[in-house]
């Protein structure tokens, strides 16, 4: 049995990780096999959205650490720095996808797990979500683009105290703070729910709509605003806007 669960309903996929008895943690296999689904949803011309939700009582507990650095002491640390850009890969590849992701994280998310679930658009908490930055706790600097994530969610002073700690967020603190977007009591049914909500827009709206975000997310008001021109414009010879503009007409 693998180590991913893929499925796909009318271009809606969810990607499950399926080894709760090794709390879905990422080791060779599990990188793998990961990779290798989101390059097939990356791949499918009819996706419209993906679920990213993990097995069991964790979200994914983060790197496999005696397979991943039980050598290191031993190894050139170029050696180790491609190694890792390899397990990197596995999960920022979701960044690449143009289709919205939504990560339900119903439990412990540590972490490349955190940077799995901070990969996706929007993540859903669970009661029992855990947020955690714990790399500082184990000796260990921040990876996966780590930083990043949290600079982006947090602020660049709540992300250095949150990493500086190797500290961890609850749910309810998670969507407080923006690094989740709400929280659930069954979270992959409402990571499922909005997939199935936003699949009904028309997909290149979608994938505009996302770029716009990226787009703006680097602060150049211009370049946002000359990319919705474009965007605006192609949408508006669309049938959904121009059935609205009739109806004014009438």
């Amino acid at each position: 049995m693998g180590k991913v669960e893929l499925t796909e309903d009318a271009g809606r996929w969810t990607l499950t990780l399926t080894d709760p008895d090794r709390r879905n943690c990422l080791d060779e296999a599990m990188c793998a096999e990961l990779g290798e689904a989101i390059a097939k949803v990356g791949a499918s011309p009819g996706a419209r959205t993906l679920v990213v939700a993990g097995q069991g009582s964790a979200f994914c507990a983060g790197a496999d650490l005696p397979a991943l650095f039980g050598s290191a002491a031993d190894r050139p640390v170029g050696e180790i720095r491609s190694h890792l850009h390899r397990v990197y890969d596995s999960f920022l590849r979701l960044r690449e996808l143009p289709i919205p992701t939504v990560a339900a994280v119903q439990g412990a998310a540590v972490g490349a797990g955190l940077n799995l679930a901070m990969a996706c658009d929007v993540r859903i908490a669970g009661p029992k979500a855990s947020f955690a930055a714990t790399f500082s706790r184990i000796g260990l600097h921040p990876g996966g683009g780590c930083t990043y994530f949290l600079v982006d969610a947090l602020g660049p002073q709540k992300a250095l105290a949150l990493l500086l700690d190797g500290g961890a967020l609850d749910g309810e603190t998670a969507v407080r703070e923006g690094v989740a977007l709400e929280l659930a009591d069954n979270p992959l049914a409402r990571a499922t729910e909005l997939a199935v909500r936003w699949a009904e827009l028309d997909p290149a709206l979608a994938r505009d709509i996302k770029s716009a975000v990226g787009i703006a997310k680097t602060g150049d008001f211009a370049a946002t605003l000359e990319f919705e021109s474009w965007a605006q414009a192609a949408s508006a010879t669309g049938p959904a806007i121009q059935e609205v503009v009739a109806r004014f007409r009438r």
